[in-house]
């Protein structure tokens, strides 16, 4: 393999996500990483806890030693082969630690020492960090951001899947947005959505110009929550809002969360667990929002999903769920979206259903609207 030089240029490492394997611990790398990166730590979270607590206690240079036993005969020759494979496979790629410091040099020299010259990423993790930190607020000043918005149930999220220049911030937070949005995989730490959403924002600004689009959400995602910048600007965002009936919406939200998410969950759980699994998430969701709801509706609401899932057990078809629902939105997220639409004071420019509202986002985002 060729020598090619450690770098600093983030930008293109990102914008071609270019393979990186990460040597920090697993934990490290739980916590936040990159699109492209690949867990291959030099050491494990005990072996690192073990060196910094030497590194603490007797000082560097008995710290090293530390690590260069732990890490050490079939150990070592073990995770030396694990890296080799990656830089076989990945001949285009990079190496990282957190600040570029010893654990990659450690790791680059023993490459070397098998022939292979694998360069790293200077400054390691937390100048890449830094870099899509500053990257998403030039993003945000560059963008010129119009809002997909529209009731609960219009289908935005499919309005955004048509749209070329936008972002998917439901699916860059795996989770659908609303208090029953969260899905069985989990989300993303907080730092790797915003690492993502950073890039995603990126690689459109660098692609072409025109308009970007965006779903109009709250404050947060599930657990997630949006950078204050992006927040502030997609408070006095232009606006096209999907409208539908309240009986189109009904049919949206049940093929969204009981038909897809419960195939989600016997797919992770199998079918009788899963639909146990699916049933008991949507009565918590619903649990959640009881004082905002009110007693008194919560406990008719959960009523009528107990009878809509026992109706669909039994063979009974998805009908029975449309009444809870149509509780839920006409009761409960309608007003809560005729409040929130009033604090915008971005400008609406189109109303209508969900194909016109695609037309007229690729006419703004193609530069010709």
């Amino acid at each position: 393999m060729s020598q090619r030089p450690d770098t600093d240029d983030y930008r293109r490492l990102l914008l071609s996500d270019t393979p990186m394997m990460d040597m920090r611990s697993p934990g490290e790398f739980t916590q936040g990483a990159f699109p492209a990166a690949h867990s291959l730590p030099l050491m494990t979270n005990d072996e690192r806890a073990a060196v910094g607590t030497c590194y603490k206690r007797e000082g560097q240079d008995a710290a090293i030693a530390l690590g260069h036993r732990l890490v050490s005969g079939e150990v070592r020759h073990e995770r030396l082969a694990a890296w080799l494979d990656f830089a076989r496979e990945h001949p285009d790629g990079y190496l990282y630690c957190f600040r570029g410091g010893l654990r990659s040099r450690t790791v680059q020299q023993w490459l070397r020492e098998q022939g292979v010259n694998y360069p790293l990423v200077l400054g390691g993790y937390k100048a890449m960090r830094r870099f899509l930190i500053d990257e998403l607020q030039r993003s945000v000043e560059r963008a010129s951001i119009v809002l997909i918005s529209g009731r609960t149930g219009t289908g935005k999220t499919r309005v955004i899947g048509q749209i070329p220049r936008s972002v998917d911030l439901e699916g860059i937070a795996a989770h659908r947005g609303s208090t029953f949005g969260q899905l069985p995989q989990g989300q993303p730490s907080q730092i790797d959505f915003e690492n993502t959403l950073s890039v995603a924002l990126m690689k459109l600004l660098s692609a072409s110009e025109g308009a970007l689009c965006l779903e109009d959400e709250g404050r947060l995602i599930g657990r997630l929550y949006l950078p204050q910048a992006l927040r502030a600007a997609m408070g006095s965002a232009p606006i096209l809002e999907v409208e539908h009936s309240l009986d189109e919406r009904i049919d949206v939200i049940i093929d969204d969360y009981v038909v897809d998410l419960g195939r989600r969950y016997s797919d992770l759980h199998g079918r009788e667990d899963g639909a146990l699994k699916h049933e008991q998430k949507l009565q918590a969701d619903l649990w959640k929002i009881r004082k905002r709801l009110g007693s008194e509706r919560q406990t008719r609401v959960s009523s009528l999903m107990t009878d809509a899932f026992a109706a669909q057990r039994s063979g009974g078809g998805l009908t029975p769920h449309r009444d809870w629902i149509y509780i839920l939105l006409a009761e409960y997220y309608d007003p809560m979206y005729d409040y929130q639409l009033s604090q915008r004071s971005g400008e609406i420019l189109f109303q209508g259903p969900r194909e016109h509202i695609v037309r007229h986002a690729l006419e703004m985002t193609s530069g010709a609207g």
